[in-house]
């Protein structure tokens, strides 16, 4: 896949080349997200799955890809080190940094006074872990989320905060290659599953490249990937929470079991095989077929389904 191309910064590389914008900012290279860590005594665990990136290019064109600017609004979760909140100050007009690890959340904003003065006021810090933060917890109407998200949470993350914020228009998270893949995945393929059809009721998703092991420390045993998430503008179902919960638990189901029917495997969630089928039929699908040849809109058709004319 290729990949946008960007100049390739040093940690101090100018952050604008405008003679009459504001302060430039210096990003975090290898050397400074070291030094910083060492600083704060910081330990990156697999517990919280800490991965920091140390590479300028990379985070600049993390940016890139997430389509940010002046008029954005960004929710980061995970920041760490601060290297990518510098780069996304940089660009857009507020960052909103959701930190579960209370001495990173602390140093934030003076990693950003001393790289980016004339930018502090823009980053607002809230100390909550992002599977449980709640909305009235995040201030204004953040408009993008771009993160390198934990791998161990990923698709909760994702799913929770796209459901949580519906200002959110774009989502872009480093995840996972694998993961990446399964979330992008079409119907039909063999890493179609729950996070496909789950990401895919919020908008259009797809990859949006891939990112070496080496911009990390420490270096993951993995592969890292790209998502993008672009909302649906005017979606063809309902968003509510409660559609939302029914929507995602036929989905659970489906997939529960891969390789029986759907009959047979949506029989609990039914109530038995026969009232599954004549849901599936309601909905216009093949009792015989399985859950991931289905798209988005035929798991929401079932879900829509009452199964009131049923034997």
């Amino acid at each position: 896949m290729s990949e946008p191309p960007v100049a390739p910064p040093t940690s101090d590389s100018p952050a604008s080349d405008s003679a009459t914008g504001p302060a430039r900012v210096r990003l975090l290279g290898p050397a400074e997200v070291r030094t910083l860590a060492a600083e704060l005594g910081v330990r990156p665990t697999k517990t919280l799955g800490q991965n920091f990136v140390h590479d300028a290019n990379t985070v600049r064109r993390i940016v890139t890809a997430a389509g940010v600017g002046p008029d954005d609004t960004v929710l980061e979760v995970g920041p760490g080190l601060g290297s990518l909140t510098l780069a996304l100050l940089d660009v857009v007009h507020d960052v909103v940094a959701v930190e579960i690890d209370p001495v990173l959340a602390q140093r934030l904003p003076q990693t950003v006074a001393e790289r980016a003065e004339s930018r502090v006021d823009r980053l607002a810090v809230v100390g909550a872990d992002a599977l449980r933060v709640r909305r009235d917890e995040i201030p204004g109407a953040p408009t993008a989320l771009v993160a390198n998200l934990p791998y161990n949470v990923a698709v909760p993350v994702l799913l929770h905060l796209l459901a949580l914020i519906p200002t959110l228009r774009t989502a872009l998270v480093m995840v996972q290659s694998e993961v990446a893949d399964r979330l992008a995945a079409p119907p039909g393929s063999k890493t179609y599953g729950v996070p496909s059809v789950k990401a895919a009721y919020f908008g259009d998703v797809r990859r949006a490249g891939a990112v070496g092991r080496s911009v990390f420390w420490p270096v993951p045993q993995v592969e890292s990937g790209l998502v993008r998430v672009d909302r649906h503008e005017n979606p063809q179902w309902p968003m509510d929470e409660t559609f939302r919960r029914t929507l995602f638990a036929v989905v659970d189901a489906a997939f529960a079991q891969r390789r029986k029917t759907l009959r047979a495997a949506l029989a609990g969630w039914a109530g038995s095989a026969a009232m599954a089928e004549t849901r599936l039929l309601e909905a216009g699908i093949d009792p015989s077929a399985r859950g991931e040849t289905l798209d988005a809109a035929a798991f929401v058709r079932l879900a829509q389904t009452t199964g009131a004319h049923g034997s």
